[in-house]
């Protein structure tokens, strides 16, 4: 889990609610633990907890990278949260999955995905 440093626990020791925005791409997965001004407390991803390649877009990845954020928030000892989900990767089903099971007072969890209304000509089909 996150240990965080003393100085860092202290700088944020006044704050009772916080955002996480999770992006899930195909190659990775990463969490942002924000203040509602939106400065960044925590960061961490499924690259930064030691999974490289290919396995960073895993479902397994994104849960350990998950569990490191939530031993953060438990620290800092968050009461209210907000979760903004973005993208479609292998992570996202897993996470929402764990984020059901934990006990943190959770407010809201919003899909923030960009949905174009028509924007430019999307890439050719890739083929494999």
């Amino acid at each position: 889990g996150a240990k965080l440093p003393k100085e860092k626990l202290k700088k944020w020791k006044g704050v009772k609610e916080g955002r996480v925005y999770i992006n899930c791409t195909y190659n990775n997965t990463t969490f942002t633990l924000t203040d509602l001004k939106g400065n960044v407390i925590y960061w961490t991803s499924a690259g930064r907890v030691g999974f490289s390649g290919t396995k960073r877009g895993t479902g397994f990845a994104a849960t350990v990278a998950l569990q490191d954020m939530i031993s953060a928030i438990k620290q800092l000892g968050l009461e209210r949260l907000e979760i903004y989900i973005k993208g479609i990767g292998a992570g996202r089903a897993s996470v929402l999955k764990v984020l059901a099971t934990e006990d943190l007072n959770i407010d809201l969890i919003k899909d923030v995905t960009p949905i174009p209304h028509d924007g430019p000509r999307p890439p050719k089909v890739r083929r494999v």
